[in-house]
């Protein structure tokens, strides 16, 4: 039994494409064909496609061995790292130390 189809929010959706967009740009400028890059990347080239058009239902090891096929696997280290929102939410949870009174 298959699970139903959830759908992305458009602005998640556009920002999927563009990555997809952007893999596609960077194969084409190293002039590697759909074919070279999917071996290097150890995927078929229908995978490759689809994260290409930006499909995220491709697994998150594609899109590293895709990158590292690239020698761009050090972008993996800016997804998330800059979480200002968790961040400020970790701080509002933290308590202040508690002063001690002076005795007057």
């Amino acid at each position: 039994m298959t699970r139903p189809a959830r759908q992305l929010f458009p602005a998640t959706e556009r920002r999927a494409e563009a990555l997809g967009a952007r893999l596609r740009a960077a194969r084409l400028r190293r002039r590697l064909s759909e074919t070279e890059l999917a071996e290097r990347a150890f995927v078929s080239r229908p995978t490759l496609r689809k994260l290409e058009r930006g499909d995220l239902t491709v697994s998150a090891a594609v899109l590293a061995r895709v990158l590292e096929a690239f020698s761009l696997d050090g972008d993996l280290d800016l997804i998330a790292a800059n979480d200002e929102l968790g961040n400020r939410l970790a701080d509002a949870r933290t308590p202040l130390p508690h002063r001690r009174r002076t005795a007057e």
